[in-house]
């Protein structure tokens, strides 16, 4: 989603390293830089302009000025800032009254029912026993769709149809919780294509009747300011507890992410990063600053790899050993492959790891998701024999395998010219590092 404004903010401080000293003119032609490219990525104009004055008063400061590092002092307090304006973590607040209510709000289309399943089964993870309910009884088919994302994910739905008033069914759905020991209740409200009245008054009805612990308002990321818009009013009129923003995996430009904390006050809970059911992440604003500048996010990375791996301590033991000593073959790159796809598509994993897209520019071809399934179609059409000992593969072999993998036989010179430099990458990578290894990442 930041793609663009990472690229224009490392210019800037690129262009800041170059200096040995800053001047104060310095300063200002690089935040200039930075504000234009807020703007671009549809950061709203209040908050580029006061996180633009925050960054000025501390940069041309004595912290910078009589720094032996100025650049790199201009990107901490950038850092710093960033997080300031992203604001602090939110954590859902389910204590009180139990069953706890979440109530999820937003307009037609945002993916709040796909959410509500989406948050139901990280608390059912964490140990808790939700109960969803259908309370959209306006779209077609969303009191279905709820109800086969329950059956997916095996968590009861309550669903009573479209004809009953959505307060009384979100009423009845408490009381059932209560008896049957569910909590929390996630509400799945109805929304609109745009705020009016009718949805206001029904969703303020809900929330009088069931008086949630949670109100959050469920945002799509994709559509830039009108995101803060709708907050903005929606916490007005309801007084919104969180937001979690939705289809952040996108390729929208980032700036409702950036401005609706600042713009509304409201803490951001959650981030929804994909299509699938466990595709939800807390809100750490650090970590969201460390990805707009380019600086990854190592603990996401191994949260997802600690979640999503399937490799037992010896194995890692042994992928290890082969890594350290550079004989790691095709059969274990399979191996590890088809691991790391768990985690999701390798386009997102390759922001969270630092500077990875700069080595790799130099190393390989661009690592898309496209092309990591064409290795892995390549390899699988290899015998075992191949796959431990490519130096056998001859123009004959490499034909038979470009027709099994529906490619050219250049493209599996390519990959196999690729393999060789990451072995000698991976022994220099590994060199002095000692039993860390890089799997080390990987183990639970």
């Amino acid at each position: 989603m930041f793609e663009s404004l990472t690229d224009k903010l490392q210019s800037v401080f690129q262009k800041l390293s170059r200096h040995g000293k800053l001047t104060e003119a310095d300063v200002d032609a690089a935040l200039r830089e930075v504000r234009l490219a807020l703007l671009e990525a549809d950061v709203h104009y209040a908050v580029v302009k006061d996180f633009i004055a925050r960054v000025r008063a501390r940069a041309v400061g004595v912290e910078v000025m009589r720094s032996l590092t100025p650049a790199q002092q201009v990107v901490k307090i950038v850092n710093e800032e960033l997080i300031a304006t992203l604001g602090q973590p939110g954590t859902l607040n389910l204590s009180g009254p139990q069953p706890a209510v979440i109530m999820l709000v937003g307009l037609q289309g945002s993916g709040k029912t796909t959410m509500a399943a989406k948050l139901a089964l990280r608390l059912r993870k964490g140990g808790s026993r939700p109960l969803l309910v259908a309370a959209d009884t306006y779209r077609p088919a969303a009191v279905e769709q709820l109800q086969i994302l329950g059956r997916q994910i095996d968590i009861p739905v309550h669903a009573e149809g479209i004809v009953p008033p959505p307060p009384d069914i979100c009423v009845r759905a408490l009381a059932l919780a209560r008896e049957r020991g569910y909590s929390p209740v996630i509400l799945d409200t109805a929304g609109r294509l745009h705020i009016d009245d009718e949805m206001m008054q029904e969703v303020a009805a809900i929330k009088e009747r069931t008086r949630p612990a949670e109100v959050l308002l469920v945002a799509d990321a994709m559509t830039g300011q009108d995101a803060v818009r709708v907050a903005d009013e929606f916490h007005k009129r309801l007084g919104l507890t969180g937001l979690i923003l939705t289809k952040v995996d996108g390729d929208a430009r980032g700036g409702a992410a950036i401005s609706i904390r600042s713009v509304t006050g409201v803490p951001i809970k959650f981030l929804g990063v994909g299509e699938k059911v466990d595709a939800l992440e807390p809100f750490h604003p650090d970590r969201m600053a460390q990805r707009i500048l380019g600086m990854g996010d190592v603990l996401s990375l191994i949260e997802k790899a600690q979640a999503s791996i399937e490799m037992d301590e010896e194995q890692a033991r042994q992928f290890e050993r082969k890594l350290l000593e550079a004989r790691f073959d095709l059969e274990d790159f399979l191996t590890q492959l088809r691991q790391v796809k768990k985690m999701g598509p390798f386009s997102q994993l390759l922001e969270l790891i630092p500077g990875l897209n700069q080595m790799a520019a130099g190393v390989t071809p661009e690592m898309t998701d496209t092309r990591i399934r064409q290795v892995e179609a390549i390899i699988s059409s290899m015998t075992p024999a191949e796959r431990r000992r490519p130096e056998i593969l001859n123009g004959s072999r490499k034909r038979r395998i470009a027709r099994g993998s529906g490619t050219q036989v250049q493209d599996v010179n390519a990959l196999l010219h690729e393999f060789r430099q990451m072995q000698r990458m991976m022994k220099q990578f590994n060199s002095g590092r000692g039993r860390g290894g890089l799997m080390g990442l990987f183990r639970k």
